[in-house]
């Protein structure tokens, strides 16, 4: 899930969660997210501001922070600041203008690199699929496990299943085996194959 906060040229801040969000690539890392429209066919304020922009931050939506996930969610008006508005703590960015969500255990710092409008069947169903270059990376200390790695565990991700469902983290397992293409040379797969 894609918690995105921007900002428009005005400075008006806005904070809004994203089913559409994924990670690209690695190097550079890139991530995406797709923005549909209102129902009249007019863009959303995160679809604007990106493009207005050139930037976004993308704040891990955890189960914890879920009430001010889905309160940012609203159809707010484009004058209103979900930070303001539900009182949620922010942080300011390194290398871009959009906040971040401080109590948010990750967060990535982006850069519009491609957009690419999707037609819908209808007015809403029309989406930016908004591409960003990952320019800077926050991982709270207290995020990590004694190895270094992100403890998903402790603070259970959220994903939006559809309708009103979501699901967090709760397991996590490594598979041993690397099927349907050979694993050698891709160096951040430690996966071992088995023959």
């Amino acid at each position: 899930m894609g918690w995105i906060s921007t900002v428009n040229a005005s400075g008006q801040h806005n904070l809004a969660p994203y089913s559409q969000f994924q990670n690209l690539t690695w190097d550079p890392p890139t991530v995406m997210v797709a923005c549909n429209s209102r129902a009249d066919g007019s863009l959303k304020e995160t679809a604007t501001n990106i493009l207005e922009t050139g930037e976004f931050v993308w704040n891990m939506a955890t189960y914890d922070l879920r009430e001010w996930v889905v309160g940012s969610s609203r159809d707010w008006a484009p004058s209103v600041d979900e930070f303001d508005a539900l009182a949620i703590p922010s942080l300011p960015s390194v290398h871009v203008q959009p906040r971040r969500v401080a109590g948010s255990p990750v967060q990535f710092e982006c850069r519009l690199t491609q957009k690419l409008l999707i037609p819908g069947n209808t007015p809403e169903a029309t989406a930016w699929l908004l591409v960003g270059q990952v320019v800077g990376i926050h991982i709270d200390d207290a995020a990590l496990t004694a190895n270094g790695e992100i403890d998903v565990l402790r603070f259970k991700p959220l994903a939006r299943m559809g309708y009103r469902d979501y699901t967090c983290v709760e397991r996590v397992f490594q598979l041993n085996e690397f099927t349907g293409r050979e694993a050698g040379g891709i160096a951040h797969l430690q996966e071992s194959v088995h023959v």
